[in-house]
């Protein structure tokens, strides 16, 4: 069985709790869609927020709005680093399947000046 690390990230925004948990929805369900794994494909999650945002846990939207209940997911916190970009939600998911395909990383709005090149 293959285990691919797919990376993500996704402009919030404002630091609300609605908009925190609707960023970080249409960023899983686009890393979904790019990459075709299920819930039960999900191995582990990590998601960082820039240290402007702290009114939601990102993991909220993956469990109670996309039903990823069964994987371990961990919450934090990016380093404060002057001038970096703000208001982005990032993800690295571990998942299950997708064979020697390589893995689609998905860069929304604000966050695709992160990586230009995908």
């Amino acid at each position: 069985m293959a285990i691919r690390g797919i990376r993500g990230a996704n402009e919030v925004a404002a630091n609300t709790e609605e908009a925190i948990l609707t960023a970080t929805a249409d960023l899983l369900i686009a890393l979904q869609q790019a990459n075709g794994f299920a819930a039960r494909d999900v191995v582990s999650v990590i998601f960082t927020l820039t240290p402007d945002l702290n009114a939601a846990f990102p993991a909220r939207a993956a469990r109670e709005m996309l039903g990823w209940t069964d994987a371990p997911m961990l919450c934090a916190a990016e380093v404060d680093v002057p001038g970096a970009p703000g208001r982005l939600v990032r993800v690295m998911l571990t998942v299950t399947g997708g064979g020697a395909e390589p893995a689609r990383h998905v860069y929304l709005r604000g966050a695709k000046q992160l990586r230009p090149d995908r």
